[in-house]
Formats: C-alpha cells, structure tokens, sequence
C-alpha cells in the first residue's frame, strides 16, 4: 500500500504556530507604540467610548479657540472702556473749573481740551481687532463711528453738528434775543409776556408767576399762547416788594428771574425803582419795572438760554431716540391755563382737563397694543376717563419701550420712542387726540437728527426730520434689541456669551454728545454775555458728565462684558478638566500596557518553542519509528 506525506504547514499544529506568530508580531507593535492595534477593528470592545471622547475633545479643541478670540475681542473693548471713563473724568474736571477766560476763538482752555477729547474718543470708538469694528453691532466690517471732522464741521452735501447747533440757537433766541417771549405795556399801569407762538418747541416758556408788590393784580400764566401780565393798578409797590417768574428752559431746566422794587439810589441789581417823583406816578414804576424785565428777560434769553440750546441741539444731533409733538387744549374757560402732566383726559368745563374728552369704551392702539377706556376701577391696559396725561403718556412709553420717558412741557406734550419707524398710535376718537394735540391720524415720530423747519431760524416754530441733509455721526448696527447680543459665541455645548457694543449705547452716545457741545460751542471774546453762556454752559456739562440714577454707566457695559469673560472662564475651567478625563478614557481604551505586554510575549515564546520542537520531533518521524 501507498503512506502519503504528512503536510505540517497545513496541519492543525502548523495553523497554531503560524497564530502565535502573528501574536509575537502584533504584541511587538503594541510594544514599541503602545497601542492596542493600528486599527479599529483591533482596539476591542471599548473602542467605542474612545472614538466618542476623540469627538468631544474637538470641540474642546474648537471651544478653546473660540474663547481665546472672543477674550482678545473683549481685552480690547475693555481697554477703549477704559479710555473713555478717562476722557470723561478729563473733560468734566475741565467744566467743572471756574477758570472763563476766552482766546481769540471764544472758546476757554477746558473746551479746547473737550474738542480734543472728542476726536480721541472717536478714534477709540472706531477701534478694530482684525478687520471687525468692536463698537458697530452686528455691522462688524462698517466703521463704527463717522470721522470726527465730518460730525463737527460737516461734508460738502451734509451738516455738521456746528451747523445744527447754530440754527437751533436763532430759533431758540428769536430775532429780538428775547428768547421767543413778547414783552408790552397794554397799559401805562401793566406789563405783559407773551411766548410767540403755541406749541413751539424754541424759546423761554413760562411756568409760574408770583407776586407780593401791593395793590398789583397778576395775571396767568395762561392762554395761548401763554402768557402773563402784572398791573400795578395805579399803587406803588412798597419797599422790598418782590416779582418772581419762572421760566422753562428747552433743555427741561428751569430759571427764576426775581425783581424786586427798591427806593435805592442807585437802584440794586435785580431790582427796579419805586417812582420818588412829586406827585408820584405809580406810571412810571411801571415803566421801570418794564425796563427792569426787559433787561433780566434778555440777560436769561443770552446766557442760560443758550447753553440749554447748545445741550438741546446736541441731543436733536447725536440722540437717537424719536418723537411727536402735540399741543393740547384745556379745558377751562378763557384765559385758559396750559396743559401739565395732572390735566384731566375728560372733564366737564371749566376743568383743568382737554376738549373734547375721552369716554368710557374708546380706544388707543399705539404699536399695536390697544388701551381702552373705562368710567373707573382701570386694570392693566386700560385707563380710567378721569386719569391724567402723564397717566396715559407713562401706559405709552410701557409700550413703545422708550429709554427717554414722554413729557408734558411748555404746555406741550411730547412722546418719546427709541425707534421712531414703528410708532404708530390710533384712536376710536380722533376727537380727543386731536385734543391732545395730534391732529392728524395715525399719529407718528419724527425721526432724528432733528433740524430746525423753516427759515429764517429766528421764527421757525416746528423741528423736522433732518437726515437727507446732516450727517450722520453712528454708522453701525442700529436696530433693536440688547447691544450685547449683536456679538454671541458658544463656548460650551450648553453655555454662549454675549460681548456685542455699539457707540450709539445710551452710556456712550450721552459722553460723546456732552463733549461735542462742550467742545464745539464758541461765543464771541469780548460780548457782554459770552462769560455767561460759557459758565451755564460748563455748569450743564458737568451735570451730563455726572453719572445719574437709572442711567447706564460705561462701567455697566464694562461689566457686562466682564460676566462674559467669567463666563469663558469657567468653561474653559471645566473643559480642562474634562479633557483629563476624556484622555485618561481613550488611553484606558487604546494604550497597551508595556509589563502585560512583555509578559505576554514571554509566554507566547514559550509556547512557540514548545510547538517548534514538538514539531521538529515530528518531522524526524519514520515508517520502522512510527510502527
């Protein structure tokens, strides 16, 4: 018979060598890289915990880079914060000293400094890290902040904010520099002022009027225009006897000019002359007493008048809030008193309250939202029929959202909107509205900057919309919402941060606006008012400068971004805690451990000697050794 040949490399013993060879080979690797495999599918069961903590440590990876931009983002805006704080705290230790003396420009050496101060902190305002503006909104590639030369002084085709500030100060002065008030004698025993026109927004007005001159009979203030008169009634006013009138100013300040008869020779300051003639003439009192208030009236219309209208213009220039005007008519009968905040929205002549009124079941809609109107017991959007102006003026502004609460001023009444293409108010009774003021339907703001309306200045009586022909200072992102929210970044898989600015923030927008008033208003060297004008005006500069309750500071904002900062730091704080855990997983998966390693080796050496010679024997096998 025929004995085939024994095939070793086929047989089961030849299939285990060949095994714990490819093992010596693979435990080599993992000897001299210390991984487990070079491929997934070597890596075992817990592979699939290392693949996810491979993700998790990318976005680690892209979490840190986020943080690492956003902060030099913030370091930067924080750094300009800084340096605005320092150009106010500057410019404000400026106004606030009493040195007035004029150079040959009509200006003192602290607004030389302010006009200074205001081309820095437009250079600091256009800051930019890459090629991203840190003050535009979510307008990053615009730069943030027109150049200061075009603001002050203008372009070709556009008005600067010198050119506003001058129109605002004719109309506001009047061709008479009487500040808009008319001032006569009706009789040889009277004086009267008048305010010009109704319901305009330029000029003195007249708030209160007091007497204790005996045997005088005062009048107003009332009517409309308003106005008030004093007759002396043919009595002279005794020794000491006193006049007072109050005067609102455009920028909401007020002014008391006090006069006082006086028998002295010369006759004091604010004071004017008891007639000493014989026979007396209480006549000529009066005339003295009008000539006395024609000097004060001129002297208040000259100085702080002035100031008020270069802060005013300021605001009609750099504010972006909006508003509508209307003048209301009272009620009572004539002459009849102008309207204030407490005026009545429906009432029975004579009332302190407007006419026609509103009655239970109307309706006001202002931005959609509708307030209606009931006999009594008002609860959220509703009014009462007997409430005041400023009680439906405070239900508005709740609506509109507006930063600049409305007012009722001078007998007009103004409604404030930080964004004046969505205003929009309607009525069921256009008859009361109209009464309010608003005589047209629905009623809506003017949009900012504002100008002066007519020329000549000196008689204009309405501000309109101004910005096809003035320039316009803030050139970023101006919609609404949060300032912060125009700059988000995710920094971690739940937690984003906020760290967006804009120049035109209520904090910035009201230094930038005090600065450029300060800096930009000039009066002549040698006027016999000029020291007045710049100590009232250095006066209102250092208020605005002075940080106030309930407005936003530049530390608000710097703190703001600083909770962001915080924010990014603690996740980064967690993220390097995480990545220790994660790596510490994938080596757990992944890693081959250099003893286990070697002591498998040696085994399997072992075994694969054992095989060799196992196998050696069985090749020396013969036919007479195997039988």
């Amino acid at each position: 018979m025929a004995i085939s040949s024994i095939n070793y490399s086929s047989s089961i013993l030849g299939a285990q060598i060949r095994n714990i060879n490819q093992q010596l080979t693979d435990l080599s690797t993992q000897l001299s890289t210390g991984k487990l495999s070079q491929n997934y599918a070597g890596m075992g069961t817990n592979e699939g915990f290392a693949i996810a903590g491979r993700a998790q440590l990318s976005n680690i990876a892209g979490y840190t880079d986020t943080i690492t931009n956003v902060n030099v983002s913030i370091n930067l805006a924080n750094t300009a914060l800084q340096s605005l704080t320092k150009i106010r705290s500057t410019v404000q230790t400026g106004s606030a000293s009493t040195a007035q003396d004029l150079n040959v420009n009509g200006q003192t050496i602290a607004q030389n400094t302010a006009a200074a101060q205001f081309g820095s902190m437009v250079g600091v305002l256009n800051t930019q890290t890459g090629s991203r503006y840190l003050f535009s909104g979510t307008a990053v590639n615009t730069q943030s902040v027109a150049d200061a030369g075009d603001i002050i002084n203008g372009t070709t085709t556009q008005a600067g904010f010198k050119a506003v500030m001058a129109e605002r100060q004719a109309a506001d002065l009047g061709a008479s520099g009487m500040g808009r008030l008319v001032q006569t004698q009706p009789t040889a025993s009277s004086v009267q002022v008048s305010e010009d026109v109704a319901g305009s927004p330029f000029g003195l007005k007249i708030k209160a009027v007091s007497s204790t001159l005996t045997g005088a009979t005062v009048t107003g203030p009332s009517g409309s225009p308003v106005s008030f008169s004093v007759d002396l009634n043919g009595v002279n006013p005794n020794n000491g006897d006193k006049l007072s009138i109050q005067f609102t100013l455009p920028d909401g300040t007020t002014e008391q000019i006090d006069l006082t008869a006086s028998s002295a020779t010369p006759t004091p300051l604010g004071s004017f002359a008891i007639d000493a003639s014989t026979p007396v003439n209480p006549n000529n009192t009066a005339a003295n007493l009008n000539t006395a208030l024609n000097t004060a009236i001129q002297k208040l219309a000259n100085t702080s008048l002035v100031a008020a209208s270069a802060i005013v213009a300021g605001d009609n220039f750099f504010n972006t809030a909006s508003s509508a005007i209307g003048t209301p008519v009272n009620n009572q009968t004539a002459p009849a008193a102008p309207v204030t905040g407490a005026t009545a929205l429906s009432g029975a002549s004579p009332s302190d309250s407007i006419s026609p009124g509103f009655v239970a079941g109307d309706t006001i809609t202002v931005n959609g939202t509708t307030l209606t109107f009931v006999a009594s017991g008002a609860t959220g959007n509703q009014l009462n029929v007997t409430d005041s102006i400023q009680t439906l003026l405070s239900k508005v502004d709740a609506i509109t959202g507006t930063s600049k609460p409305s007012t009722v001023h001078g007998g007009s009444i103004t409604i404030n909107t930080d964004d004046a293409a969505s205003l929009n108010i309607t009525t069921s009774n256009t008859g009361a509205l109209s009464a309010l003021g608003f005589s047209s339907t629905p009623v809506t703001a003017t949009q900012p900057p504002l100008r002066v309306g007519s020329s000549p200045a000196s008689s204009a009586t309405t501000l309109v919309n101004g910005s096809a022909n003035t320039v316009k200072w803030y050139l970023g992102n101006d919609g609404p919402g949060s300032a912060r929210s125009t700059a988000m970044a995710r920094v971690d898989d739940a937690v984003t941060v906020q760290y967006g600015a804009q120049a035109n923030e209520d904090a910035i927008r009201r230094q930038l606006q005090a600065i450029a008033v300060f800096g930009t208003f000039s009066t002549s060297p040698t006027g016999q008012y000029s020291g007045g004008q710049v100590s009232a005006l250095s006066l209102r500069t250092t208020q605005a400068l002075t940080q106030q309750p309930g407005q936003q500071r530049i530390e608000d904002i710097q703190t703001d971004i600083a909770m962001a900062q915080n924010t990014m730091k603690d996740a980064s704080t967690r993220q390097t805690q995480a990545k220790a855990q994660l790596q510490t997983i994938i080596d757990q998966a992944e890693s081959a451990s250099p003893d286990q390693v070697a002591s498998e080796i040696l085994a399997l050496q072992n075994a694969l000697q054992a095989s060799y010679q196992v196998t050696s024997n069985l090749a020396q096998l013969s036919l007479v050794k195997f039988l």
